[in-house]
């Protein structure tokens, strides 16, 4: 048997919904981080960018386990002595809650330049309208997966 590998030619990416809203934050963003990655598909390839176009919507009511909504700090600016500490309740509040949800993913994905290319297919959104409707996405349930995806 030989190793099966795809090329360019064989990747078919698709387009996915996801709503956020009531969503546990770490599992949504394993889904969204698996998605991205393209290993929900048979053809999986670990070098190629094969996962599909993901939109997540309501990125502002995702929830979150325990007391990590006060607790949690965030935030460094990537120069010595450059902390700015912020918890997840202020930066859900504040002007780009759907930071919280960008950095689970990336944390999620491995550490190298296909992450990075791979964060460009994430598009993820406050509210609940986005500019993709072209695209005619299909909506991933995450809810309907497990019943512990979701916290009231």
């Amino acid at each position: 048997m030989k190793t099966y590998s795809a090329t360019p030619a064989d990747i078919d990416k698709k387009w996915i919904l996801i709503d956020a809203e009531g969503v546990v934050l770490g599992r949504l963003a394993s889904i969204v981080a698996s998605r991205l990655r393209g290993k929900h598909k048979p053809s999986f390839t670990p070098h190629m960018d094969m996962g599909d176009n993901v939109i997540v919507i309501n990125a502002d009511k995702v929830q979150l386990t325990g007391r990590k909504r006060e607790e949690k700090f965030y935030w460094h600016t990537g120069y010595p002595g450059g902390i700015k500490s912020r918890t997840k309740q202020q930066i859900l509040e504040g002007e780009h809650p759907e930071r919280v949800v960008i950095k689970a993913v990336q944390r999620m994905l491995p550490k190298n330049r296909l992450s990075r290319t791979l964060l460009g297919n994430l598009r993820v959104y406050a509210g609940a309208e986005h500019p993709h409707e072209a695209q005619k996405p299909e909506v991933l349930d995450v809810k309907s997966m497990n019943p512990k995806n979701t916290r009231s």
